[in-house]
């Protein structure tokens, strides 16, 4: 008995798994998958290029281009608060999206095999989407390399669109992201005794204070945000260590680089005004996500008589199929999940209905033609 997509998202969901921790999550797909294939008498290549994660390489085409075709399958670190009877039994939940993206695969793959599509196709189930840049390590194995990969595919969900909508836009769809840690190091004391402390957490509020105030141009979409901080032991102890999370999001990579660099500027300033000193380090770093525009103009025309689409312009959502979109011309849709309510993403209430995967694999198969 072939598991149905539905079946496969339930399992997932009820199952979730964070970033390069998707064990479990691995083995089903890949047991899974070798069922159907030898249901259908069929030949097919499955490769870990990492601990975690699957390709699986099917050959129907005459040439020797390739179609990629991904999809993300890590959870969050997040409590699950839907109701659900197949909700999360364990502190994560997939709160993106990812198990209705691996079941959009997986059918797609189904209805390929059952059909024995004409084309060749590389299925990517990718890891770590979320943070540690699951793409990134996948095209640094170097698996990918083996193909002749002709163009790359990838939907999103997002409950800001209604089932049966398509979002995109030519050019950048998603910003690049850029994490950022930054550390304060300075001296404790009793807020009786002010001057004998370096108080890191008026380092962190100077910083925070200056943050937004770096030259930018103000014609290019750019974001700076702090969404974790962190002081303080006591309440009658000045703190010594003082902690800062945050992003930087743009439609350059470069500028977005740049930025960090010149933190470096404000955090030296800080050091000289405060006597606190800092580490700061970088975390996820992923590339903006470019439509390609040949694409856009051979595919969006045909949605559209299928589906409602809508011209979205750019999100500064980021997204690491940036990766595969700079080193493959590549399209990346919004899938709409609603039916009326609107929770976002990264939310413990976010749940797609599951006739978002048949819409889904309608969008993929119509990038086969």
């Amino acid at each position: 008995m072939i598991l149905s997509p539905y079946e496969l998202r339930h399992k997932i969901h009820e199952n979730p798994e964070l970033s390069l921790e998707e064990y479990q999550t691995t083995e089903l797909l890949e047991k899974t998958i070798k069922e159907a294939a030898t249901f259908y008498n069929l030949d097919i290549n499955v490769y870990r290029p990492l601990k975690t994660g699957l390709i699986v390489e099917y050959n129907g085409g005459s040439g020797d281009e390739y179609l990629l075709f991904r999809a993300d399958i890590d959870a969050l670190n997040i409590k699950e608060k839907t109701k659900v009877d197949f909700k999360s039994k364990n502190e994560y939940m997939h709160a993106c999206g990812h198990d209705v993206h691996t079941a959009i695969l997986y059918g797609f793959f189904l209805n390929v095999i059952k059909n024995k599509v004409n084309k060749n196709i590389v299925f990517l189930f990718q890891p770590a989407e979320e943070s540690k840049g699951g793409a990134q390590r996948v095209i640094e194995s170097g698996i990918l390399d083996k193909y002749n990969i002709k163009a790359a595919f990838a939907l999103h969900v997002n409950d800001e669109f209604p089932v049966g909508t398509i979002a995109s836009t030519r050019g950048t769809l998603f910003a690049s992201a850029l994490e950022f840690f930054v550390d304060f190091e300075g001296v404790s004391s009793h807020l009786a005794f002010p001057h004998q402390s370096k108080n890191a957490l008026n380092a962190l509020r100077i910083f925070l204070d200056v943050l937004d105030k770096l030259p930018k141009n103000p014609m290019e979409p750019f974001v700076i945000g702090v969404g974790k901080v962190s002081a303080g032991s006591a309440i009658n102890i000045l703190p010594g260590n003082s902690h800062v999370e945050g992003s930087i999001r743009g439609v350059d990579s470069e500028n977005s680089l740049k930025y960090f660099e010149d933190m470096k500027n404000i955090l030296s300033g800080i050091k000289t005004m405060t006597g606190v000193d800092y580490s700061l380090s970088k975390g996820s770093f992923y590339s903006e996500v470019v439509n390609d525009s040949l694409l856009y103009d051979k595919f969006i025309p045909k949605l559209s008589k299928t589906f409602n689409f809508v011209d979205c312009g750019l999100k500064m959502t980021g997204e690491d199929f940036g990766f595969i979109s700079k080193k493959y011309p590549a399209l990346m849709c919004w899938l709409g999940s609603s039916k009326g309510e609107h929770h976002g993403l990264h939310n413990p209430e976010f749940l797609p209905p599951d006739e978002v995967i048949d819409v889904g694999i309608k969008v993929f198969e119509t990038f086969l033609d």
